[in-house]
């Protein structure tokens, strides 16, 4: 497969992936703009507050779909799974830093969700177990998401994933951990509010 077409996917995965769901979505329903609203976040959570449940659950899925689209395109065509992994990274980049919201998006943790599903399964389900138990018991999607981004490329690596996949995983841990900064500087500080429907993170 030529390095054009293979770079052509990541490019399309970056525009894919910062087509902003969650403001069109909120827009759609008639609610605020996520990003002047809440905590000021694009993604399903804070959708959820401002324009609604149903929002919220269509913006979750449009996140994900983001990240799953141009990975499953870029195994379609046959691409080398360092170019599957890159295309999905590419649209997790352009879901945090959007081109069409001057590159101020999401944290990613859906778009991410959508990136891994068709490449590693179980390690995303075992991913999803560990942010279900950390919220249930602290209450704080934050820690919940998290403390997933950072065990999945250990989970990958463990159920015998290939090993660009690992490292790609790598990278979205630590971007992810980059645009949870505020959740930790609120929770060192005890500020950060606990889960509720229809309360910020």
């Amino acid at each position: 497969m030529s390095m054009v077409m293979a770079t052509g996917m990541v490019v399309f995965g970056y525009l894919l992936g910062s087509v902003p769901v969650g403001v069109v979505v909120a827009r759609l329903f008639g609610g605020a703009d996520p990003r002047q609203s809440g905590s000021r976040n694009i993604g399903a959570t804070n959708v959820t507050r401002v324009a609604g449940r149903k929002a919220g659950i269509i913006t979750l899925a449009g996140d994900m779909l983001k990240g799953a689209v141009p990975v499953l395109v870029a195994m379609g065509v046959g691409l080398e799974p360092l170019w599957v992994g890159l295309s999905g990274l590419g649209a997790f980049t352009g879901h945090l830093f959007p081109i069409f919201l001057g590159f101020r998006g999401g944290k990613g943790v859906a778009t991410a969700c959508g990136m891994f599903l068709p490449i590693a399964p179980l390690p995303l389900l075992l991913s999803a177990l560990v942010f279900a138990v950390l919220v249930a018991i602290t209450r704080y999607v934050s820690v919940g998401s998290m403390a997933a981004s950072v065990v999945l490329p250990l989970f990958i690596y463990l159920v015998g994933g290939k090993e660009e996949y690992v490292w790609i995983a790598v990278v979205v841990s630590v971007l992810v951990m980059i645009k949870h900064r505020d959740n930790i500087g609120r929770l060192l500080k005890g500020e950060e509010n606990r889960f509720s429907p229809g309360r910020r993170r």
